[in-house]
């Protein structure tokens, strides 16, 4: 059923990069659930009245919730497609997020709801009365919002939309809370026990839950997560596959919303190559990942000497220091500048964040290492902390 949507709705599917096909995805996935959860707003509802079950009941307002976050869902899809302009160069992909945020804070303020009215049927209750219909229009209900949930899940997944991964969530909460609803109505069938409102409460948590989950992964992208650790290493590892390119450094890579990244890299070369020749290189390896990752980055050029021996032996006496202290540190840019008196040896110093020792110490420590090899070595430390 899911491909079938697609293929009836979506041109040229697989070709994701575009911002058209992510849009036809995104506006498909919301429009279906705009449907769906209507629909079951309303079958619901009869459910409840039937029976009379709040958890009933409260799940059809879950249901008219849900389909106002596919509405949100559908304005952060379409806004986010918005060519970039002046007074926004990178475009308007954050919008996805900020309308994920959206739809976490009516997740709970649906749980908040449900909490309250669950703690009132503890209060008051009042018999859930079985009927087979109620039953049949919960179960229907269950199915309906599980493929609903695949369904974004895999529209989510093919376009890495962060709206569509948190309806995705939503739905699979829906499931549990018409799931606990359904049986709630069958344990009254066999018994006088009231569980409605206990068992609303369990839901009502569970859906808060769900609901601050979706708010924390929303709030970490528009605060500026991480990139992924494999996509950091595949940008490095492409940089240095290339003619020329002897090392890099300082890779910052900025998300502005899906297919919206930016970066920025340092690639060494030898000083002693033809330095248009390097520069060539460099255009090409800038267009190469923007072929292959779709990421636009600005590569700057390090020239550095690689034909002194003595240069090269100090590099690596200092490398090989700093490692002694960790593992994760590393240096860049290094140079030497020797004087009548002492040798300074100038470089910068990639450290872990929150490392345990302050980046005076450190400097000191790395001072005090290379001193006891040579009484003459100086160190003229910059120290930077890791973007990715």
């Amino acid at each position: 059923m899911h491909t079938i949507l697609i293929k009836l709705f979506i041109r040229d599917s697989e070709n994701t990069k575009d911002i058209r096909v992510r849009t036809a995805y995104g506006t498909l996935g919301s429009v279906t659930g705009i449907v769906v959860n209507l629909i079951l707003a309303v079958a619901k509802y009869i459910a409840g009245v039937i029976s009379g079950s709040i958890s009933v009941t409260a799940d059809a307002i879950n249901n008219l919730s849900d389909a106002g976050s596919s509405i949100v869902s559908l304005f952060g899809v379409k806004l986010s497609a918005k060519p970039a302009d002046k007074g926004h160069p990178y475009g308007h992909g954050r919008i996805e997020y900020i309308s994920a945020s959206i739809v976490a804070f009516l997740v709970l303020l649906m749980g908040v709801e449900l909490l309250k009215s669950s703690i009132e049927k503890i209060a008051n209750p009042v018999p859930v009365q079985f009927n087979w219909v109620s039953l049949i229009i919960l179960v229907l209900s269950i199915l309906a919002k599980l493929w609903l949930g695949l369904f974004n899940k895999k529209l989510g997944k093919k376009i890495n939309s962060a709206p569509m991964m948190a309806v995705m969530k939503d739905s699979f909460s829906d499931c549990l809370a018409t799931a606990v609803a359904t049986a709630a109505i069958i344990i009254s069938a066999f018994s006088d026990i009231n569980i409605d409102g206990y068992l609303g409460i369990f839901v009502a948590g569970f859906i808060l839950l769900a609901g601050f989950n979706i708010l924390r992964d929303t709030m970490a992208e528009l605060l500026g997560k991480a990139p992924e650790k494999e996509f950091v290493e595949a940008i490095e590892q492409k940089i240095l596959s290339y003619d020329f390119v002897v090392g890099v450094h300082d890779l910052i890579i900025h998300d502005y919303g899906p297919q919206r990244r930016f970066a920025s890299a340092h690639a060494e070369v030898p000083a002693n190559a033809d330095m248009m020749e390097c520069h060539d290189i460099i255009d090409l390896i800038e267009r190469d990942i923007m072929a292959e990752h779709g990421l636009l980055i600005s590569i700057h050029m390090d020239p550095i000497i690689v034909d002194d021996e003595r240069i090269n032996e100090l590099r690596r006496m200092t490398s090989q220091t700093v490692k002694e202290i960790c593992e994760e540190m590393s240096i860049h840019d290094f140079r030497v500048v020797d004087g009548p008196t002492h040798t300074n040896l100038i470089f910068d110093l990639i450290v872990p964040h929150k490392y345990e020792m302050s980046n005076d110490e450190i400097c000191k420590l790395i001072d005090n290492k290379l001193s006891k090899i040579d009484e003459r070595y100086f160190t003229v430390i910059t120290v930077e902390h890791s973007f990715n």
